[in-house]
């Protein structure tokens, strides 16, 4: 559902400036690369188009960026002989897309070479993935610096696990400024995108250590989950959001709603006043334009934490790798 763009714009004013206030600006490029968000976008289109389930794997990518020493491109460093980075860590071994990235920062530094962090790029690419599988977009304040430092241990600690309670996941998400309902928010992103059954295995077959399933979950949908995944299926994939995983709608709620949530960090949704809330709002159809400009208002705060600027960090040449 199209959003019109001055009711996207009062919904993310508040918020954008604030971010201005940190030092990012929308227009932060529009002299040293004004062709910066053209080149993103047909870049981005051009894999999105061959491979729709870019898109889920691209805003996760920078979620899991944020999450971890802010949106500094971190995520994106490869390991060395003497460093294990980020992306190696156990959380971040099924990010794929990586060279989407390094395609989009290709084109950009031939426009414009070594104007345009990586961190930016990849903030403008995962808007980008999601509206072009016809979600919302929002506008990207720009001027992120990229970090220097990328740790495996600080991915496996500081990342969300999938098995978080609500109390956990809101202690979470408020040590990065975002609040209950930017949670409940985001994890709206789960409308589209795979797992692997081995994410849900010890939901499914042994949750209390008794080889017993998690009671939150519905029966029926336990049992259709294990006609899919034995206990010892670690690489088969399954939707997140059955039958409209690379649709970027309200669905997610509903499944929610119904109990069929693959995360027990999805499930615990259920269990916060003000997460059951937003979760029942949003169930339906009608609810698709307020959960976009939601969602739009979020992202702009998530790509906002802990950003580098100024002097600060660099601009990398190469995405995957330290100057």
């Amino acid at each position: 559902m199209a959003i019109p763009k001055l009711v996207l714009a009062c919904i993310v004013l508040f918020v954008l400036q604030q971010v201005n206030s940190q030092g990012l600006k929308i227009n932060f490029y529009k002299k040293t690369c004004p062709s910066l968000e053209s080149v993103v976008h047909a870049t981005t289109a051009r894999y999105i188009s061959r491979v729709p389930s870019f898109a889920a794997a691209l805003l996760r990518m920078h979620f899991h960026d944020c999450f971890v020493r802010g949106c500094d491109g971190s995520v994106l460093i490869s390991s060395t002989s003497n460093n294990t980075a980020e992306r190696d860590s156990i959380p971040n071994l099924s990010l794929r897309g990586f060279q989407v990235i390094d395609a989009v920062k290709s084109a950009v530094e031939r426009q414009c070479p070594g104007q345009v962090s990586c961190a930016d790029i990849l903030a403008l690419v995962a808007r980008d993935a999601v509206s072009l599988i016809n979600g919302p977009s929002w506008p990207v304040p720009l001027g992120r610096r990229d970090g220097r430092v990328s740790n495996a241990t600080e991915a496996l600690f500081g990342l969300p696990p999938p098995f978080f309670n609500a109390t956990q996941l809101i202690a979470a998400f408020a040590s990065k400024n975002l609040t209950v309902k930017d949670l409940v928010v985001l994890s709206g992103s789960h409308t589209i995108g795979f797992s692997h059954c081995s994410t849900i295995t010890t939901r499914l077959y042994n949750f209390t250590g008794v080889g017993d399933s998690d009671p939150s979950m519905d029966p029926n949908y336990v049992a259709a989950l294990k006609r899919k995944c034995s206990p010892t299926d670690r690489t088969s994939i399954i939707q997140m959001d059955p039958g409209s995983s690379q649709s970027f709608d309200v669905n997610y709620y509903a499944t929610v709603q119904k109990r069929r949530g693959l995360f027990q960090a999805d499930a615990a949704l259920l269990n916060n006043n003000e997460t059951n809330a937003y979760v029942t709002k949003h169930s339906t159809s009608s609810a698709t334009s307020s959960f976009f400009k939601d969602f739009a208002a979020s992202m702009v705060k998530m790509g906002n934490i802990q950003v580098l600027t100024g002097s600060a960090g660099e601009i990398r040449r190469i995405c995957s790798a330290i100057n």
